[in-house]
Protein backbone atom coordinates (compact mmCIF):
# COMPACT_ATOMS: atom_id res chain seq x y z
CA UNK A 1 0.00 0.00 0.00
CA UNK A 2 1.19 3.58 -0.74
CA UNK A 3 1.93 5.79 2.51
CA UNK A 4 -1.12 7.92 2.41
CA UNK A 5 -3.57 5.65 0.53
CA UNK A 6 -6.52 4.34 2.23
CA UNK A 7 -7.66 1.06 1.66
CA UNK A 8 -10.70 1.22 4.09
CA UNK A 9 -9.39 -1.89 6.32
CA UNK A 10 -6.64 -0.87 8.74
CA UNK A 11 -8.22 2.50 9.46
CA UNK A 12 -11.77 2.28 9.98
CA UNK A 13 -13.87 5.34 11.16
CA UNK A 14 -14.49 3.79 14.42
CA UNK A 15 -10.76 4.25 15.36
CA UNK A 16 -10.65 4.75 18.88
CA UNK A 17 -10.87 8.83 19.26
CA UNK A 18 -13.06 8.80 15.83
CA UNK A 19 -16.35 6.61 17.13
CA UNK A 20 -18.97 7.79 14.73
CA UNK A 21 -16.82 10.01 13.33
CA UNK A 22 -18.58 9.42 9.26
CA UNK A 23 -21.08 12.05 11.26
CA UNK A 24 -19.07 14.72 12.29
CA UNK A 25 -19.01 18.15 10.73
CA UNK A 26 -15.95 19.46 9.18
CA UNK A 27 -15.61 21.78 11.82
CA UNK A 28 -15.97 19.38 14.36
CA UNK A 29 -13.24 17.03 12.94
CA UNK A 30 -10.97 20.01 12.99
CA UNK A 31 -11.33 21.15 16.25
CA UNK A 32 -10.70 17.54 17.86
CA UNK A 33 -7.96 17.10 15.27
CA UNK A 34 -6.54 20.57 17.00
CA UNK A 35 -6.74 19.72 20.34
CA UNK A 36 -5.45 16.09 19.78
CA UNK A 37 -2.69 17.29 18.27
CA UNK A 38 -1.97 20.15 21.15
CA UNK A 39 -2.12 17.73 23.69
CA UNK A 40 0.56 15.33 21.87
CA UNK A 41 2.98 18.71 22.06
CA UNK A 42 3.38 19.41 18.47
CA UNK A 43 4.52 22.84 17.06
CA UNK A 44 1.36 23.69 14.86
CA UNK A 45 -1.15 21.82 15.77
CA UNK A 46 -4.03 24.06 14.36
CA UNK A 47 -1.78 24.18 10.78
CA UNK A 48 -1.44 20.60 10.77
CA UNK A 49 -5.34 19.80 11.95
CA UNK A 50 -6.42 22.37 8.96
CA UNK A 51 -3.84 20.51 6.45
CA UNK A 52 -4.43 16.52 7.22
CA UNK A 53 -8.56 17.91 7.26
CA UNK A 54 -7.87 19.31 3.84
CA UNK A 55 -6.27 16.31 2.72
CA UNK A 56 -8.17 13.67 3.76
CA UNK A 57 -11.24 15.32 2.30
CA UNK A 58 -9.61 15.87 -1.35
CA UNK A 59 -10.52 19.89 -0.89
CA UNK A 60 -9.04 23.18 -0.10
CA UNK A 61 -9.33 26.21 2.61
CA UNK A 62 -11.55 27.68 0.81
CA UNK A 63 -13.99 24.51 0.43
CA UNK A 64 -13.11 24.49 4.47
CA UNK A 65 -14.16 27.72 5.52
CA UNK A 66 -17.54 27.51 2.66
CA UNK A 67 -18.80 24.13 3.82
CA UNK A 68 -17.59 23.81 7.65
CA UNK A 69 -21.10 21.87 8.44
CA UNK A 70 -21.02 19.12 5.52
CA UNK A 71 -20.30 16.08 7.18
CA UNK A 72 -17.09 13.91 6.64
CA UNK A 73 -19.12 10.36 5.69
CA UNK A 74 -16.70 7.93 3.96
CA UNK A 75 -13.49 9.89 3.96
CA UNK A 76 -13.47 9.67 8.45
CA UNK A 77 -11.45 6.92 8.09
CA UNK A 78 -9.12 8.10 6.25
CA UNK A 79 -8.66 11.41 8.38
CA UNK A 80 -8.23 8.77 11.56
CA UNK A 81 -5.02 7.51 9.38
CA UNK A 82 -3.71 11.01 9.03
CA UNK A 83 -4.37 12.03 12.36
CA UNK A 84 -2.67 8.83 13.50
CA UNK A 85 0.07 8.94 11.54
CA UNK A 86 0.66 12.66 12.42
CA UNK A 87 0.96 11.16 16.11
CA UNK A 88 3.73 9.19 14.99
CA UNK A 89 5.75 12.17 14.57
CA UNK A 90 5.17 11.83 10.38
CA UNK A 91 5.58 14.85 9.13
CA UNK A 92 2.37 16.25 6.99
CA UNK A 93 3.94 16.64 4.29
CA UNK A 94 5.03 12.98 4.14
CA UNK A 95 1.70 12.00 5.32
CA UNK A 96 -0.01 13.99 1.59
CA UNK A 97 2.56 13.27 -0.25
CA UNK A 98 3.98 16.63 -1.77
CA UNK A 99 6.00 19.75 -0.64
CA UNK A 100 5.91 22.95 -1.36
CA UNK A 101 9.30 24.91 -1.85
CA UNK A 102 10.34 27.91 -3.62
CA UNK A 103 6.43 28.19 -5.15
CA UNK A 104 6.53 24.74 -6.59
CA UNK A 105 5.21 21.39 -5.90
CA UNK A 106 6.60 18.70 -5.06
CA UNK A 107 6.09 15.24 -4.67
CA UNK A 108 8.17 13.38 -1.90
CA UNK A 109 7.97 9.76 -0.46
CA UNK A 110 10.49 7.68 1.88
CA UNK A 111 13.60 7.77 -0.53
CA UNK A 112 14.07 11.69 -0.37
CA UNK A 113 14.80 14.40 2.01
CA UNK A 114 11.70 16.40 3.02
CA UNK A 115 12.33 19.49 1.22
CA UNK A 116 12.72 22.91 3.87
CA UNK A 117 12.65 26.32 3.81
CA UNK A 118 16.31 27.00 5.17
CA UNK A 119 17.55 25.19 1.61
CA UNK A 120 15.74 28.08 -0.13
CA UNK A 121 18.80 29.67 1.25
CA UNK A 122 20.95 28.18 -1.32
CA UNK A 123 18.45 29.74 -3.76
CA UNK A 124 17.98 33.20 -2.79
CA UNK A 125 22.09 33.19 -2.19
CA UNK A 126 22.88 32.34 -5.46
CA UNK A 127 20.07 34.33 -6.98
CA UNK A 128 21.75 37.76 -5.63
CA UNK A 129 25.61 36.55 -6.44
CA UNK A 130 23.96 36.19 -10.29
CA UNK A 131 22.17 39.51 -10.25
CA UNK A 132 25.36 41.30 -9.70
CA UNK A 133 27.52 39.47 -11.62
CA UNK A 134 25.35 39.89 -14.65
CA UNK A 135 26.28 36.30 -15.24
CA UNK A 136 23.42 33.99 -15.60
CA UNK A 137 24.57 30.01 -15.83
CA UNK A 138 23.05 27.99 -18.58
CA UNK A 139 24.35 24.91 -17.18
CA UNK A 140 23.81 23.41 -13.89
CA UNK A 141 24.83 20.52 -12.07
CA UNK A 142 22.36 19.88 -8.54
CA UNK A 143 24.34 16.69 -6.32
CA UNK A 144 22.43 14.39 -4.29
CA UNK A 145 19.56 15.82 -5.99
CA UNK A 146 16.65 14.37 -4.20
CA UNK A 147 13.12 15.32 -4.86
CA UNK A 148 14.87 17.66 -7.92
CA UNK A 149 13.64 20.95 -5.58
CA UNK A 150 16.91 22.79 -5.68
CA UNK A 151 17.06 22.34 -9.48
CA UNK A 152 13.63 22.87 -10.65
CA UNK A 153 13.80 26.32 -8.50
CA UNK A 154 16.89 27.46 -10.55
CA UNK A 155 14.96 26.39 -13.70
CA UNK A 156 12.47 28.30 -12.41
CA UNK A 157 14.67 31.37 -12.47
CA UNK A 158 16.46 31.17 -15.58
CA UNK A 159 14.24 29.52 -18.67
CA UNK A 160 17.60 29.07 -20.58
CA UNK A 161 19.61 26.90 -18.46
CA UNK A 162 19.58 23.10 -18.36
CA UNK A 163 20.87 20.89 -15.65
CA UNK A 164 21.45 17.39 -14.79
CA UNK A 165 20.48 16.27 -11.53
CA UNK A 166 22.44 13.41 -9.61
CA UNK A 167 21.50 10.75 -6.58
CA UNK A 168 22.62 7.11 -5.47
CA UNK A 169 19.38 6.58 -5.03
CA UNK A 170 17.15 4.98 -7.68
CA UNK A 171 14.18 5.66 -6.24
CA UNK A 172 15.34 9.79 -5.74
CA UNK A 173 16.16 9.72 -9.26
CA UNK A 174 12.60 8.55 -9.89
CA UNK A 175 10.45 10.75 -7.61
CA UNK A 176 12.93 13.69 -9.10
CA UNK A 177 12.33 12.90 -12.40
CA UNK A 178 8.60 13.26 -12.31
CA UNK A 179 8.87 16.39 -10.44
CA UNK A 180 10.62 17.82 -13.18
CA UNK A 181 8.98 16.38 -16.51
CA UNK A 182 5.25 17.84 -13.86
CA UNK A 183 6.48 20.69 -13.22
CA UNK A 184 7.28 21.98 -17.29
CA UNK A 185 10.80 21.38 -16.67
CA UNK A 186 11.46 17.62 -18.55
CA UNK A 187 13.20 18.99 -21.57
CA UNK A 188 15.60 21.11 -20.36
CA UNK A 189 16.83 18.26 -17.52
CA UNK A 190 18.30 15.10 -17.11
CA UNK A 191 18.35 13.00 -13.60
CA UNK A 192 21.55 10.79 -13.45
CA UNK A 193 21.60 7.94 -10.60
CA UNK A 194 25.33 7.71 -9.67
CA UNK A 195 27.79 7.86 -7.15
CA UNK A 196 28.48 12.10 -7.40
CA UNK A 197 30.42 12.91 -10.36
CA UNK A 198 32.33 9.92 -11.28
CA UNK A 199 30.47 9.40 -14.84
CA UNK A 200 30.13 12.92 -15.92
CA UNK A 201 32.00 14.90 -18.22
CA UNK A 202 32.10 18.02 -19.45
CA UNK A 203 31.37 21.65 -17.46
CA UNK A 204 29.24 23.52 -15.43
CA UNK A 205 28.39 27.43 -15.15
CA UNK A 206 26.84 26.39 -11.42
CA UNK A 207 27.42 23.51 -9.62
CA UNK A 208 25.20 23.16 -6.71
CA UNK A 209 24.68 20.81 -3.67
CA UNK A 210 22.69 20.22 -0.28
CA UNK A 211 24.59 16.69 0.76
CA UNK A 212 24.20 14.60 3.72
CA UNK A 213 26.20 16.60 6.79
CA UNK A 214 25.15 15.14 10.09
CA UNK A 215 27.75 13.59 12.03
CA UNK A 216 26.79 9.87 12.36
CA UNK A 217 26.46 9.78 15.98
CA UNK A 218 24.37 13.19 16.22
CA UNK A 219 21.29 11.34 13.96
CA UNK A 220 19.94 9.74 17.12
CA UNK A 221 19.42 12.96 18.25
CA UNK A 222 17.65 14.83 15.39
CA UNK A 223 13.82 15.51 15.93
CA UNK A 224 11.46 12.46 15.58
CA UNK A 225 9.94 13.97 12.04
CA UNK A 226 13.87 13.50 10.60
CA UNK A 227 15.43 10.99 12.22
CA UNK A 228 12.49 8.27 11.72
CA UNK A 229 11.17 9.72 8.64
CA UNK A 230 14.07 11.34 6.27
CA UNK A 231 16.16 8.57 4.86
CA UNK A 232 19.39 8.07 6.56
CA UNK A 233 21.22 7.83 2.98
CA UNK A 234 20.26 11.55 2.74
CA UNK A 235 21.40 12.79 6.28
CA UNK A 236 24.67 10.34 7.38
CA UNK A 237 27.36 12.52 6.89
CA UNK A 238 30.25 10.06 8.20
CA UNK A 239 31.95 10.39 11.15
CA UNK A 240 32.41 14.06 11.28
CA UNK A 241 29.60 15.49 8.79
CA UNK A 242 32.37 16.13 6.11
CA UNK A 243 32.14 12.18 4.37
CA UNK A 244 30.02 13.53 1.21
CA UNK A 245 32.52 16.56 1.16
CA UNK A 246 35.38 15.11 1.15
CA UNK A 247 34.55 13.11 -1.92
CA UNK A 248 32.37 15.41 -3.78
CA UNK A 249 34.71 18.51 -3.91
CA UNK A 250 38.01 17.10 -5.61
CA UNK A 251 35.85 16.17 -8.63
CA UNK A 252 34.57 20.15 -9.41
CA UNK A 253 37.99 21.43 -10.76
CA UNK A 254 36.88 19.22 -13.42
CA UNK A 255 33.71 19.84 -13.71
CA UNK A 256 32.99 23.34 -12.87
CA UNK A 257 33.56 26.13 -16.13
CA UNK A 258 36.01 29.05 -16.07
CA UNK A 259 34.16 31.47 -13.71
CA UNK A 260 31.77 29.27 -12.66
CA UNK A 261 29.94 29.42 -9.38
CA UNK A 262 29.31 26.45 -6.55
CA UNK A 263 26.99 26.58 -4.04
CA UNK A 264 27.08 24.19 -1.10
CA UNK A 265 24.95 24.13 1.82
CA UNK A 266 26.08 22.70 5.12
CA UNK A 267 25.22 22.24 8.94
CA UNK A 268 25.27 24.90 12.01
CA UNK A 269 28.83 25.10 12.76
CA UNK A 270 30.37 23.51 10.01
CA UNK A 271 31.06 26.67 7.78
CA UNK A 272 34.78 27.12 9.15
CA UNK A 273 35.48 23.43 8.42
CA UNK A 274 33.80 23.55 4.72
CA UNK A 275 35.65 27.06 3.96
CA UNK A 276 39.05 25.00 4.58
CA UNK A 277 38.12 21.88 2.47
CA UNK A 278 37.26 24.74 -0.71
CA UNK A 279 40.78 26.31 -0.12
CA UNK A 280 42.33 23.08 -0.12
CA UNK A 281 41.09 21.69 -3.30
CA UNK A 282 41.41 24.74 -5.40
CA UNK A 283 38.41 27.23 -4.63
CA UNK A 284 38.10 30.54 -3.12
CA UNK A 285 35.36 30.89 -0.89
CA UNK A 286 33.04 34.05 -0.73
CA UNK A 287 29.21 34.47 0.02
CA UNK A 288 27.93 33.01 2.92
CA UNK A 289 24.30 32.74 3.37
CA UNK A 290 22.48 32.98 6.51
CA UNK A 291 19.22 31.05 7.07
CA UNK A 292 16.43 31.74 8.98
CA UNK A 293 17.47 30.86 12.52
CA UNK A 294 20.89 32.94 12.09
CA UNK A 295 22.89 29.98 11.31
CA UNK A 296 26.06 30.09 8.37
CA UNK A 297 24.19 27.67 5.95
CA UNK A 298 25.04 28.31 2.38
CA UNK A 299 28.68 29.22 1.15
CA UNK A 300 29.29 30.13 -2.33
CA UNK A 301 32.61 29.65 -4.12
CA UNK A 302 34.72 29.98 -7.32
CA UNK A 303 37.87 28.55 -8.40
CA UNK A 304 41.02 30.13 -7.79
CA UNK A 305 42.34 33.29 -10.04
CA UNK A 306 38.29 33.28 -11.35
CA UNK A 307 37.26 36.86 -12.47
CA UNK A 308 34.23 37.32 -11.11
Amino acid sequence: MERGAYTGASFPANTPGFEGAALWRRDVAQRHLTNLFTQAGLATPGLDARLLLCGALGIDHAALVRDPDRLLGTDAGRLAEFCLRRLAYEPVSRILGHREFWSLDFQISPAVLDPRADTETLIETVLKDVAASGQRPTTILDFGTGSGAILAAFLKEWPEAFGIGIDLSPMACVIASDNLTRLGFGSRSVVVCGDWGSALKGRFDLIVSNPPYIPREEIGTLDLEVRLHDPHLALDGGGIGFAAYQALLPMLPALLAQNGLIALECGAGQMPELRNLLRQTGFTPGTVGVDLGGHERVVLARPLGSTN
